[in-house]
């Protein structure tokens, strides 16, 4: 672990960082509050710094108040020395924003069991981020396909049509469908349609721009958002999503049992339906209007893309 030690006189100085060192720390050394401040904001900062609460300037105080009003920042474990006669600032220090405390002359012994707590509330703390980020996450993508859930694209939609009405800028959105998903879980069985579902997933989400958005719409639908596309440039987009997808058969050997080795390679393919316009002010006549197109393309045979028209988008 990566430690901070500020300690004006040299002697505590060198016997944190040989002890530390010694237990197979990585250490970095302050003589004053201003470089240990300064150690705070680099690029890889300590998670656990051990600071001296008496420094000449910034003493180990003043950084513990100014660590805590960065909430946006990695928390930082902060153990406070004070001299012995100083006990009476335990509660000043903790206060302050400090964690623990040490007081001189420090000893090993002492210094292990305060520095192994610490240790144990940072990884419980990176325990709860890790939950956290997990939660978030199975909260807003979809478990099969990996892609942002119906909510959470609906959500990008609503606030891109609200950038939209503040830059006068267009935006597009396709609406695609996997065509004869059933015929494919009825033919070869729920698992490889599961698996043409995350294969399409991944195809479209490689086709798109950095800056798109794709997320599952339903069953079998997937719905891309496509900031600064006009309807022509919009339908390009989805041209191009079709005609890819199209041009490479998807192997299904893994997901079930086959007479052939080419009879697991099937040809996977999309109708699209596209809405855009700049005028729009909630995404309903938006996805409507997508979903009219949708329908217009399954009529017309599968395999094809339909653009709504602007008098659709009401």
């Amino acid at each position: 672990m990566k430690i901070l030690v500020a300690q004006a006189d040299e002697p505590s100085r060198e016997m944190l960082k040989a002890t530390l060192s010694k237990w197979q720390h990585e250490v970095i050394a302050a003589p004053d509050g201003a470089r240990a401040w300064q150690e705070l904001h680099g690029q890889s900062v300590p998670r656990l710094a051990i600071l001296d609460g008496t420094m000449a300037g910034m003493d180990g105080l003043q950084i513990c108040r100014e660590l805590r009003r960065r909430a946006d920042q990695a928390y930082i474990y902060v153990l406070l020395t004070l001299e012995a006669d100083q006990q009476p600032r335990i509660v000043e220090a903790v206060t302050a924003g400090a964690d623990d405390c040490l007081l001189k002359p420090l000893n090993e012994d002492e210094l292990m069991v305060h520095l192994r707590v610490g240790k144990r509330l940072l990884e419980l703390q990176e325990e709860l981020r890790r939950a956290h980020e997990a939660i978030g996450y199975q909260t807003t993508h979809d478990p099969l396909t990996g892609l942002w859930n119906r909510a959470a694209v609906l959500d990008a939609l609503v606030r891109e049509l609200a950038r939209v009405q503040r830059e006068r800028t267009p935006v597009g959105i396709i609406l695609a469908e996997l065509d004869n998903l059933r015929s494919i879980n009825e033919t070869f069985g729920h698992l490889a349609g599961d698996a043409v579902l995350r294969g399409a997933a991944r195809r479209v989400r490689a086709l798109v721009r950095p800056y798109d958005t794709v997320g599952r719409y339903g069953g079998e639908e997937y719905l891309v958002i496509v900031p600064g596309c006009d309807a022509h440039n919009a339908q390009s987009q989805a041209e191009r999503i079709r005609t890819a997808l199209a041009g490479e058969t998807m192997d299904l050997s893994e997901w079930g049992k086959f007479a052939a080795p080419n009879d697991s390679k099937i040809l996977v393919t999309l109708s699209l339906g596209v809405a855009a316009g700049a005028q729009v002010k909630t995404a309903e006549p938006m996805l409507r209007a997508a979903e009219a197109a949708l329908g217009r393309a399954r009529q017309a045979g599968q395999n094809r893309t339909e653009v709504a028209a602007d008098a659709e988008i009401r």
